[in-house]
């Protein structure tokens, strides 16, 4: 089993970034920065986290990468640490070029070229760098996060008697909290605790609770923060007829996807 150090493994090292190559399909880099393209993005969100918000299609007149893609970028450069709280404060578009800074510090701010922040990471206690079990952790996260619409939301929806502008859906990732209880876990499963949302006139906040276990034992827990906005008395047929679309879509572009891998 791994333990506290990191492990060899194949990393791709251009102008002191140093990202697993699970990940180097998701960003190219220039001039020392990050960029994402909307094809990349869109790429990671639907065939890594099978995850179709359509503010992440290629196309989308609001376009923006996937806060799961920055947060899988964050662990693989800084490593896992014991706590961390990530703040997503802009939505990066096409290209954007970020600068993820080269730093030990336990506030770091992802930035654009301009100064802007899009992500803040505030994190503490000891840290593990093992390549193995950051890519197993990224991959259950992100699988978790895009099972998030429909399964999760529509109920906490329907519940609340509230829905989203389906012709103009806008569910934005607000921060997401991780807590370890240890660090020298493995083969990391993720699972849905009770989920709750406060709702506050034509703006809710949905709290997404997980916790993390190896095997039995639970190794940690954290909350993803969602923020909905647009909202409008729930109608069930027009909130069904959306759902019915999305996983038609999603069904779709997947079992495309499985077939070309034949």
């Amino acid at each position: 089993m791994p333990g506290l150090q990191s492990v060899i493994h194949p990393f791709l090292a251009i102008n002191q970034y140093y990202y697993s190559m699970f990940l180097t399909e998701y960003y190219d880099v220039q001039d020392g920065n990050v960029a994402i393209s909307a094809a990349q993005a869109s790429m990671f969100a639907k065939e890594v986290a099978h995850d179709f918000n359509p503010l992440h299609d290629e196309d989308a007149k609001r376009f923006c990468v996937p806060g799961d893609l920055l947060f899988s970028l964050v662990l693989d450069k800084y490593g896992l640490s014991k706590n961390m709280h990530f703040i997503f404060s802009g939505m990066v578009g096409h290209g954007v070029l970020l600068n993820f800074p080269d730093s030990d510090e336990q506030r770091i701010d992802v930035t654009d070229n301009q100064g802007k922040t899009y992500l803040q990471i505030e994190r503490s206690g000891e840290v593990v760098k093992d390549a193995a079990l950051i890519e197993a952790l990224i991959r259950d996260y992100v699988a978790f996060s895009g099972q998030n619409f429909p399964y999760v939301l529509v109920p906490l929806l329907a519940k609340e008697q509230v829905m989203f502008n389906i012709d103009r859906p806008l569910v934005i990732y607000e921060s997401m909290t991780l807590t370890l209880n240890r660090m020298d876990f493995h083969e990391p499963r993720l699972e849905m605790l009770e989920p709750k949302m406060e709702v506050n006139g034509k703006r809710a906040t949905a709290y997404l609770y997980f916790q993390i276990k190896c095997g039995e034992e639970v190794v940690g827990s954290g909350f993803k923060k969602l923020a909905v906005s647009g909202l409008r008395e729930y109608e069930a047929e027009p909130m069904q007829a959306f759902v019915d679309e999305y996983l038609a879509r999603k069904h779709g572009y997947l079992g495309n996807l499985a077939e070309a891998s034949v």
